[in-house]
């Protein structure tokens, strides 16, 4: 198999699974690395965000891919096999295509995922663990991703995670103005989220974070306050709102944490939004009075309402995906050529050279030039065509008729020639 994907996704497995082999920012490169060396595929990529990860594979075998994902996050492979689905050569293109333009995201025709997949790719290639196949691959999905938002309206109205989380708060509280919104993380995720709060004007907005100048870098923007993260717990009673998004592969808010937070609040309500993959809430926090957390899953029902709206850029888009998924397979098709290309240009250079050389040597001796040119060409002319003629002649019947059929049209020769 030259291309494949295998992967799951938020329409395959739960936020459970899907944390357990995700993969974080900081640990990917090195996770490449290893995929690289365990070799179960010439050329590899990985894209791993809150509702996906995927391998992209070339030149390789699913079942290796599938025992080393497996391996290097300590799962046996068969738990893991329901949720996954390995996608062949065609189908993995037109996945590559449809997710780089928010067809498969959890929210139609979010953006996001491009600039998610630009970072992925762009640690594929610090690795070493991305070739010229993949690379057309990466390439031509941002061209064709381009391409749909450009002549459709798939990203027209998007609400997105972000929006969705400000859209849920709203449902909770009378007035975001009235509340203190406290961020967790300083990524893209968060950033997203700090702008489309912002918007609302909460009374508060801190952002806290294990790196301080990220934080402070990011809380600029809104005038607002940056908190470490070691300062977290003392902190959170603070804020009526919660949004973390971080890489931790561990929970950095758990049960215990938050009940004192409510004794300290005095029981007033708490909405958190845990956008993180694996999580950073525990879950056994969204069972508690006077809390209301959500997940990427609850965000999803929510973002659901506005799809409608979408849904009729979808053909448009999906017809100018299966357009360009049929022009890369013909640029992959070409590739298997290439040796046999460089083989034939090869054979015509050495004659080429070899006659030169001849030609030189009767110039030196002092042969006429227009002889010497003569026999050049003719030289060249036969050594060029003395394999097609030579198979033309030992071919008969029906390869002869094919032949002569194939040779006609390479040569762009008359039907009666």
């Amino acid at each position: 198999m030259q291309l494949f994907t295998l992967g799951l996704n938020h329409q395959t497995a739960p936020v459970a699974m899907r944390e357990r082999i995700a993969f974080g920012h900081e640990g990917l490169r090195s996770a490449l690395e290893e995929l690289a060396r365990s070799r179960p595929a010439a050329e590899s990529a990985i894209i791993s965000t809150c509702s996906r990860t995927e391998l992209y594979c070339a030149s390789g075998e699913p079942r290796e891919a599938l025992a080393w994902l497996a391996d290097y996050h300590r799962l046996d492979a068969g738990d893991l096999g329901p949720y996954l689905y390995t996608l062949p050569e065609r189908d993995a293109v037109r996945h590559a295509f449809r997710v780089a333009s928010g067809l498969d995201s959890m929210v139609l025709g979010e953006p996001q995922i491009l600039g998610q997949m630009k970072d992925a790719v762009r640690v594929a290639e610090e690795a070493g663990s991305i070739g010229t196949l993949l690379s057309k691959l990466f390439q031509r999905s941002f061209a064709v991703a381009k391409e749909v938002r450009t002549n459709t309206r798939i990203g027209a109205n998007v609400v997105s995670m972000a929006a969705a989380s400000v859209r849920l708060a709203g449902r909770i509280f009378p007035s975001v103005q009235q509340q203190r919104v406290l961020f967790i993380g300083a990524g893209e995720m968060i950033e997203l989220c700090a702008t489309h709060f912002a918007a609302q004007s909460p009374r508060a907005i801190a952002v806290a974070n294990r790196s301080l100048d990220r934080a402070e870098k990011l809380v600029r923007r809104f005038s607002g306050e940056a908190v470490p993260l070691r300062d977290l717990p003392e902190r959170l009673p603070d804020y009526d709102i919660v949004i973390s998004c971080t890489a931790s592969s561990l929970p950095i808010i758990g049960k215990g944490t938050m009940e004192r937070v409510v004794k300290a609040r005095r029981h007033r309500p708490v909405f958190m939004v845990d956008l993180a993959v694996p999580r950073d809430i525990e879950p056994e926090v969204g069972d508690m009075d006077d809390v209301f957390l959500y997940t990427v899953d609850d965000l999803a029902e929510i973002v659901r309402e506005g799809r409608d709206e979408r849904h009729s850029a979808v053909d448009q888009a999906e017809a100018i995906i299966e357009s360009q998924v049929g022009q890369f397979l013909h640029w992959l098709e070409s590739r298997e050529l290439v040796p046999l290309i460089r083989s034939l240009r090869d054979q015509g250079e050495a004659a080429r050279t070899h006659e030169v050389e001849r030609a030189l040597r009767m110039l030196a001796r002092g042969d006429d030039p227009r002889a010497v040119i003569e026999a050049l060409s003719h030289g060249l002319t036969n050594k060029l065509l003395h394999a097609p003629t030579q198979a033309l002649h030992d071919a008969a019947g029906a390869e002869r008729n094919e032949l002569g059929a194939l040779l006609r049209h390479i040569f762009h020769l008359h039907a009666g020639s």
